[in-house]
């Protein structure tokens, strides 16, 4: 094996977030590699010279030409979402009529809600009418949602027109479904193509990339905001005498002095802890080591630390016990509850706790935790994928059709501030909403049974910090991820979907329990040496072969990825 130039961690992610090359390696040239031996699974999509193709080429990747249609009161950073107290009066039109052809299409998306009618239903009908097309839509239940898709990618024949797959549903093997199932869309949309469809074009590269398969562009993305999504909220209203703290040490000290008389300090945090000691993400969970040999982040010194300041933090007394319990489907209303004065979260979960609380108590309050790092450190938030979900057009030898359904795609995308994202998010004026005293949509009876997200998930804008109704929670959320963007870094890999040999799909499995066991003092750290032993011999040393394998030809192709 060549060895690799070896480095410091903390001073690599230094470099990749002044200039991550990972990402400029593979805009550079369409990145071959080739595969790793062992066989027995999907590595990529074969190129004509035998090797695999992990990541769009330059000349391959969508232009990408942001609109500037509505002005943000928050500007985004950076990549964190720009945030808006108030919808524009008037509305922008993005598209200057109905894009479609008069086609009808079948479309299959997750749901986690109720599942409204889809005959006779007014916000289908006024979408459909609006786009020129009729999209027929088959909702799933979000949860089984997985299980569906898979039965369904079995039988091609069954595959919608057009089907939603969220980023942690993709099946085994897709790199070599998506080739023989779905379109490829890179001649219609590599480089300047995309500057047909402008709303299209508005979506950032890390959402292309994320759709991207074998080096061709098959899906549309639900873009997301490049930064830090799960951290730690706490009831501000409940605290707000009290300083907050800054070092790992006084977060813990903080829990405990809000443990006692029937409330605790906070649920689990551990998305705090990898946040503060720089763990790698799970996926695919790799990094350049000291001695210069790729390093999985169960094997980082990262890794160890947080779950040591974890077993810290269980062991003060300060989790509240059904937190202990593993009980984690009930950790927002022990938040909302007051019981606990943090939780770890996707900060998602802050406007709709807001969105709850506020009516029947005005004073409920939540702020995020400032971010910090361990020891004096940066903190370090990993970026994530560029999309939450992708979806993926059904092939035909029609052009046509997939012409059309891309005009559908560029509408489904107009930006926040557009009549086309009025409709599609609230539905009819008049009949789904009727505006308040502050010009916000109020939803009506018939938008309870009809409007669900449904287009959404097909394809939409870039993501927005969009609120009206909660401006000081818009201020606050968008002044926080502005001040923290500096702390983004891409990790190895980054804007690349890599399908591991099969037989090593599992491997890693057992340390999600392992983790939960250590913080609570069910197993040690000396299991956990264990643990890694058997991961190693069970398939980490050749998954470390075989990331090597693409990390040596990503530097082969363009410089060092290294840094």
């Amino acid at each position: 094996m060549k060895t690799i130039d070896p480095t410091n961690r903390a001073a690599a992610r230094a470099r990749r977030r002044a200039r991550p090359v990972v990402t400029a390696v593979a805009a550079l040239s369409s990145v071959a590699v080739l595969a790793a031996c062992g066989g027995g699974g999907g590595t990529g999509n074969a190129g004509g010279d035998g090797e695999a193709v992990y990541a769009l080429s330059a000349e391959d990747t969508p232009n990408y030409v942001p609109l500037d249609l509505v002005e943000a009161d928050f500007p985004g950073v950076d990549g964190s979402a720009p945030g808006f107290t108030s919808i524009p009066d008037p509305l922008v039109a993005a598209v200057d009529s109905p894009p479609g052809s008069g086609g009808s299409y079948t479309a299959m998306t997750p749901l986690w809600g109720t599942i409204p009618p889809t005959d006779g239903n007014a916000y289908f009908d006024a979408v459909n009418e609006a786009i020129g097309t009729t999209i027929n839509f088959q909702i799933s239940d979000g949860n089984t949602y997985g299980d569906k898709m898979a039965a369904v990618l079995a039988s091609p024949r069954d595959v919608a027109d057009w089907t939603t797959i969220p980023s942690w549903n993709v099946p085994p093997r897709f790199n070599d479904a998506v080739e023989s199932i779905f379109a490829d869309l890179t001649p219609l949309l590599a480089g300047d193509a995309i500057e047909a469809y402008p709303n299209l074009a508005n979506i950032p590269t890390e959402a292309w990339q994320a759709c991207s398969w074998n080096g061709k562009i098959y899906g549309l993305p639900m873009p997301v905001e490049v930064g830090l999504t799960d951290y730690a909220l706490y009831r501000a209203d409940l605290v707000a005498d009290q300083a907050l703290p800054t070092t790992p040490e006084e977060l813990i000290e903080f829990a405990e002095a809000n443990t006692g008389d029937g409330a605790w300090g906070a649920n689990d945090l551990w998305a705090v802890a990898t946040a503060m000691f720089g763990v790698l993400p799970s996926q695919p969970g790799w990094e350049v080591g000291d001695d210069g040999a790729l390093v999985h982040r169960v094997e980082t010194p990262e890794y160890r630390a947080a779950l040591e300041w974890m077993t810290e933090l269980y062991s003060s007394g300060a989790v509240h016990p059904d937190a202990v319990a593993d009980n984690q489907g009930d950790a927002g209303t022990r938040f909302e509850g007051g019981q606990v004065v943090m939780t770890s979260t996707g900060l998602g979960y802050w406007h709709e706790a807001l969105t709850r609380n506020r009516p029947a108590n005005p004073d409920f309050d939540i702020d995020v935790l400032p971010l910090f790092g361990a020891d004096g450190a940066d903190p370090v938030i990993y970026k994530p994928k560029g999309a939450a979900m992708c979806s993926f057009l059904k092939q035909t030898e029609d052009e046509a059709q997939l012409t059309e359904l891309l005009e559908v795609a560029n509408f489904l995308a107009a930006p926040f501030g557009t009549e086309e994202f009025q409709l599609i998010n609230y539905g009819v004026e008049g009949v789904h909403y009727d505006l308040g005293a502050d010009g916000l949509p109020v939803a009506t009876t018939q938008a309870q049974q009809e409007v669900q997200p449904s287009y959404i998930f097909l394809t939409g804008p870039p993501a927005v910090n969009a609120k009206p109704d909660l401006p000081d929670y818009v201020e606050k959320r968008s002044t926080w991820a502005a001040a923290n963007a500096e702390f983004v870094t891409e990790p190895l890999f980054y804007g690349m979907n890599i399908a591991e040999p099969n037989q090593y799909a599992s491997i890693g499995q057992p340390f999600a329990d392992l983790e939960k066991d250590i913080v609570r003092g069910r197993a040690s750290m000396a299991d956990l040496d264990a643990a890694i032993e058997t991961w190693r011999s069970a398939g980490g040393e050749e998954l470390r072969t075989f990331y090597t394998e693409i990390y040596e030809g990503l530097e082969s192709e363009g410089g060092s990825a290294s840094s």
